[in-house]
């Protein structure tokens, strides 16, 4: 799991370099066509083959997971753009917390008063991060919390799936519906590429597949609740990223901010694993 949130840091990176330059849709279109490629080989040579990792009960559900994934994908490599590496990751953290508020509504899951407690700590982390009654309130800030909320939407989502579809099915029809959307959109956005840039696409789709393929054996290995503590190191990794190569400045609020989501976020993981066991 540490491995993979070093790797997504440098993801990160890589895509807000390449969305500095060039449109974000075809920057996420080639990352797609990438994804696809690994999903497919991955599926040809499981038991079953393609058929079987193909075969669901619920398409509509799947595909709209795969969309909803790659528009999440779309809003935060804008938001890096826009807001930064750091700012951007500080708020998109709290997804945890919104995945606990939402499993009631969504799944029909019960959530206690602690956890809705845990829930409103985060929410004022988040707020401190936005400030926004301090001066003139920066819009551009609500970005990295739309692309948490679309991002625990795909979770749960994730999750409903999985009463009637094995893993190996959610993320085929995560990768080929996303890359066919992103197809879709991206070609419409096409730009020139120099050189220099194609040998960073070229590191972003394989960093992409790399981090993947660590998370897939992370958890083929740990239970999730086990090591989704550690995933709270990619903000560790991309903060790092942000200021020793972008030049970007770790603000006070931001720190306080961080310390209430991810305090919030390790005790609702807590209460969950604690419940589970019960």
């Amino acid at each position: 799991m540490v491995g993979a949130t070093v790797v997504f840091a440098l993801q990160d990176g890589m895509s807000r370099h390449l969305a500095g330059t060039y449109n974000t849709y075809m920057v996420v279109m080639i990352r797609y066509w990438f994804f696809a490629a690994f999903v497919i080989a991955l599926a040809a040579r499981a038991p079953g083959g393609l058929r079987e990792a193909a075969h669901t009960e619920q398409p509509v559900l799947q595909i709209f997971r795969g969309m909803l994934l790659a528009g999440e994908i779309c809003v935060a490599v804008y938001a890096f753009t826009i807001l930064g590496l750091i700012e951007s990751q500080a708020v998109f953290i709290s997804y945890p917390l919104l995945v606990a508020a939402l499993s009631g509504p969504v799944l029909g899951e019960k959530v206690g008063w602690r956890r809705w407690a845990a829930i409103g700590v985060g929410c004022i982390g988040v707020l401190i991060i936005l400030q926004p009654g301090v001066g003139v309130f920066n819009p551009a800030a609500i970005i990295p919390l739309i692309s948490a909320l679309m991002f625990a939407l795909y979770g749960l989502l994730t999750r409903y799936a999985a009463r009637k579809d094995n893993t190996a099915t959610s993320f085929f029809w995560t990768g080929i519906s996303g890359a066919v959307m992103m197809t879709a959109i991206g070609l419409w956005f096409w730009e020139p590429m120099a050189p220099a840039d194609w040998g960073w696409m070229a590191m972003l789709c394989v960093s992409g597949v790399t981090g993947h393929w660590l998370l897939i054996k992370c958890y083929e290995m740990a239970e999730a609740s086990a090591v989704q503590p550690f995933a709270y190191f990619h903000l560790m990794w991309t903060a790092i990223v942000g200021i020793t190569i972008f030049g970007e400045t770790l603000r006070d609020a931001v720190v306080i901010g961080t310390a209430l989501i991810i305090s919030a976020g390790l005790f609702t993981l807590w209460r969950e694993r604690a419940q589970s066991r019960a």
